[in-house]
């Protein structure tokens, strides 16, 4: 049984472009040797990779703690080069398209195979979810002349070919498609006769419902759960939501089980990948707010019926962790924090459908047996411990000092050699002239969905030479007044300055965001509808 887990390494303040695998070895190293025992330690028997990784941590992974990797290609499921363009809209009826996921197969098997600890090759990745990209379609069209439905064809016929390519140069894994739970079965029956497995992307809260079924009758081959799970934080309350992720979790796991090929039910079930191990913080905007735990619900499924409300969204993308994710050290490299689906799933993969006198009501009793209560409880020192390494209700979020030089010096120029006594104009003079800024900041977090920082500027000397009088520090320089023939020295005016501060709390209903002086996007993408509000 694959009792499986979605990996990867993404560390704090980084998103999609980082990649673990392009780093040394040394921190590859130290990653997997930080991750893996934790995984092995609640019988993860596998994990998912994406074809970045290579050969030698496959094997690493493998003889050091005994996990398989099932490596994937995500086959044109968010673009392609074509002729040395970028085409984000993959036509899988082109045939140049064709040949390059045709040769992206081939390339698996000549890189890949019979690396000890390869499991099984995976082409895709919900890659039936993207073909709608040619606009709507209107139900009054016959569903097999819909656009969607056409390239669907193209998509499983590429699919099969790919898998009969890779079979020919001796594939010594299966191979298995992914699929976005069972939309176009019927033709994935019709097109996909010689792919091995069928995996499935599946969200449907408690229970898989008839998917079992509908598959051992409609295409009649084994089926393995690509991803699935559910987010651990509750949409509707604006907290952390341990317990539920975890009941959803372990009833998921009890369906795979009790269908598990050969055993019971529908016996078709070979396991799972549960998604994910570690949180992604880079999934809501991607490119931005990135060391920022968004608590943004991006879109509404019903079946997680702890936090669902018709008409409102519940599914949080970057909170389907079982674990949570510390803040990373200068390489990159952080400490994960077990939730209660953590303890749950290490009770769960203790369970073998395979052994001895199982049957399905010994895995229902096992399955009763685990206390998900008791798994919570667990997980509140490792909660107590993120918390403490979050110093939650408020941090230094900066501290710096900028230290310039400025040398101005030409001829022909009025500027005088040597500094006056009371300077009225600037440059003052020319020469060398230093500038010290300094800058502090405070954040505070008093709760998932509340997050403020404030950053103040402190002053040292002020370079009075620069030709640009204008400058952040300027109003730090020394001012001087005309009093009845005599100057009179006032100071430094504005030694100390705020110099940027931010205020976010996500609500149910609301998004708050103030700032100043913070990178925002522009009010005619977020915040003002009618364009009346622009950033100067």
């Amino acid at each position: 049984m694959v009792n499986g887990m979605n990996w990867d390494y993404f560390p704090i303040g980084t998103n999609y472009s980082y990649s673990l695998w392009s780093q040394s070895d040394d921190i590859i190293k130290a990653a997997l040797d930080r991750d893996m025992p934790l995984l092995k330690n609640m019988g993860v028997n596998a994990i998912r990779q994406h074809i970045d990784i290579t050969p030698k941590w496959i094997q690493y992974t493998y003889e050091k703690y005994g996990i398989y990797t099932m490596l994937y290609d995500s086959f044109g499921r968010y673009g392609l080069t074509i002729d040395g363009a970028w085409v984000a809209n993959t036509d899988y009826s082109d045939p140049r398209t064709k040949e390059i996921l045709l040769e992206e197969a081939r390339r698996l098997v000549k890189v890949y195979d019979k690396t000890p600890g390869l499991l099984l090759y995976l082409l895709g990745n919900e890659n039936n979810y993207g073909l709608f990209w040619q606009g709507a379609e209107t139900e009054d069209i016959p569903v097999e002349d819909r656009k969607s439905t056409i390239q669907a064809k193209h998509l499983y016929k590429v699919f099969n070919e790919a898998t009969v390519e890779m079979k020919k140069l001796g594939a010594s894994c299966p191979i298995a498609i992914c699929n976005g739970d069972l939309l176009f079965l019927d033709i994935i029956a019709k097109e996909c006769k010689d792919v091995d497995i069928l995996g499935i992307n599946c969200y449907r809260g408690e229970s898989f419902g008839d998917l079992f079924s509908r598959v051992k009758k409609e295409y009649g081959k084994p089926v393995l759960f690509t991803e699935f799970g559910s987010d651990a934080y509750n949409a509707v309350t604006q907290s952390e939501a341990q317990k539920e992720q975890a009941d959803i979790l372990l009833k998921n796991w009890a369906e795979i089980y009790l269908n598990a090929a050969g055993v019971g039910n529908s016996g078709n079930s070979l396991g799972g990948f549960t998604f994910q191990f570690t949180d992604g913080w880079w999934k809501f905007m991607q490119n931005s707010n990135l060391t920022v735990h968004d608590t943004n619900a991006s879109w509404a499924n019903g079946g997680y019926l702890f936090d669902y409300v018709e008409g409102g969204n519940n599914m949080n993308e970057e909170w389907f962790g079982i674990c949570a994710k510390g803040y990373p050290d200068s390489r990159g490299i952080y400490e994960n924090y077990p939730r209660a689906a953590y303890y749950v799933l290490k009770d769960v993969h203790r369970i073998d459908p395979y052994s001895p006198n199982t049957t399905t009501a010994s895995i229902i009793s096992r399955i009763a047996d685990i206390n998900v209560m008791g798994s919570v409880l667990s997980a509140r020192s490792d909660k107590a411990a993120l918390q403490s390494e979050k110093n939650k209700l408020i941090s230094l979020s900066q501290l710096r000092g900028d230290f310039t030089t400025f040398y101005t010096g030409a001829k022909n120029t009025t500027t005088p050699g040597a500094r006056p006594d009371a300077p009225t104009s600037f440059p003052s003079s020319t020469g060398f002239d230093h500038m010290e800024s300094f800058y502090v900041g405070i954040e505070s977090k008093p709760a998932e969905n509340v997050h403020a920082e404030v950053t103040v500027n402190v002053l040292g000397n002020v370079a009075e030479n620069p030709i640009d009088e204008i400058f952040y520090e300027n109003r730090g320089r020394a001012n001087y007044i005309n009093e009845n023939g005599e100057y009179i020295d006032l100071g430094p005016l504005e030694r100390i300055k705020l110099y940027s501060a931010s205020f976010n709390w996500d609500g149910d209903l609301f998004n708050l965001n103030a700032f100043f002086r913070k990178p925002h996007y522009h009010w005619g993408y977020e915040g003002d509808f009618f364009g009346f509000i622009t950033v100067r």
